[in-house]
């Protein structure tokens, strides 16, 4: 079957592995890039053989382009999600959907009116690592989840990242940078949340900027930098979770799932391998458990291929517009009741994303 057709706008840094992924999985074809500058989005078609190079309007009107991979700033994300789907493309946007709520909402109506899918980073959640813990889950090594954790923890980006003021505004921040990560792996482990409560601060008021090229350069920070909260889920489990970019150093682990049987180690969400571990009652020690599906390495890009097969076939795709609405739907509440100083009741829900099938061919999705 042919492949579904995509346009990439925003040919930023993270554009690379998406143009990459482009060539590895059957499902979708990358065949025309737009940036807002238009000399980046035509050294990204010659780096990667794409074969046009052209301007986001004249994109959005070609009819041959099925999907638009929306690569944007995190503030750009709704615009650009909504002209899509005005423009009668389906859309798949890197996380966060939007930077508000309302945004969110405003992006999945207008794709269920016009019939079009809604996609949303992060899928690292497909990954090897994420999929075995997950059928741990369902297979009951670890009983009935009680309680999860969740840890994000280092100091910011500003000594590494080449232009890290977006991490610092309103859309921005631990929670709304990676709190995607973390939160679409526990509901993809655990299913939707119920309620959020959250304490969030700003500790540092400026950063100061020592990476190369804006060496020096001082950032005024406008979004709480630190938060700790605690998760209602619908099944009854009980999360706890810290986002910051105010810590040097820690120990904690990245996720963990405890359970009426036993004790599940989660690795990081932000990739797609890792080791998982897992410790039943009674048993002396930690066990590593061996992946059972695949994606190990970097696969971003699986969500996009997902999707197209989603759009061939009729079924669901487990990125989805819902999912990803869901999550920023807590992201805000978090924020939202350390300003309030109360727990805040979510406002939307999401079906668990439905797990993979063992033994797909690498490059390849289910039907």
């Amino acid at each position: 079957m042919e492949p579904v057709k995509v346009g990439v706008i925003g040919c930023g840094n993270i554009s690379d592995v998406y143009f990459q992924s482009g060539k590895v999985f059957e499902a979708f074809e990358i065949t025309a890039c737009a940036d807002l500058l238009p000399e980046r989005a035509e050294a990204k078609a010659a780096q990667h053989g794409v074969p046009k190079a052209c301007s986001v309007d004249d994109l959005l009107a070609d009819p041959n382009i099925d999907i638009v991979l929306n690569l944007t700033i995190p503030k750009a994300h709704a615009e650009v999600a909504l002209r899509a789907l005005a423009a009668g493309k389906s859309v798949y946007s890197e996380k966060p959907l939007a930077v508000a709520r309302e945004e969110g909402e405003r992006i999945t109506a207008l794709a269920k009116e016009k019939g079009l899918l809604v996609g949303c980073a992060p899928d690292t959640f497909l990954g090897a690592g994420i999929q075995t813990s997950r059928k741990l889950i369902d297979d009951g090594w670890i009983g009935e989840p009680v309680a999860a954790t969740a840890f994000m923890m280092c100091h910011g980006h500003e000594t590494w990242h080449p232009d890290p003021d977006f991490y610092y505004q309103v859309g921005g921040g631990p929670m709304f940078d990676m709190g995607p990560y973390y939160l679409t792996a526990l509901v993809n482990l655990l299913g939707p949340m119920r309620a959020v409560s959250g304490s969030a601060r700003v500790t540092f008021p400026e950063r100061v900027i020592t990476s190369q090229p804006r060496y020096g350069a001082v950032i005024q920070v406008n979004t709480p930098t630190h938060l700790a909260g605690t998760i209602d889920y619908a099944n009854g489990a009980i999360g706890t979770v810290i986002m910051s970019f105010d810590i040097w150093a820690h120990t904690l682990p990245c996720i963990e799932i405890h359970g009426t049987e036993g004790s599940l180690s989660v690795p990081d969400p932000n990739g797609f391998g890792g080791d998982v571990r897992v410790r039943r009652a009674g048993t002396p020690d930690w066990a590593t458990v061996p992946h059972s599906h695949g994606y190990a390495d970097n696969s971003r890009g699986v969500g996009v291929a997902d999707m197209a097969c989603a759009m061939r076939s009729g079924r669901p795709h487990r990125a989805s517009g819902a999912l990803a609405c869901h999550v920023l739907d807590a992201m805000q509440a978090f924020l939202d009741s350390s300003d309030a100083g109360r727990r805040i009741e979510l406002t939307t829900t999401c079906d668990r994303p439905a797990p993979l099938p063992m033994g797909l061919l690498h490059g390849t999705l289910d039907p």
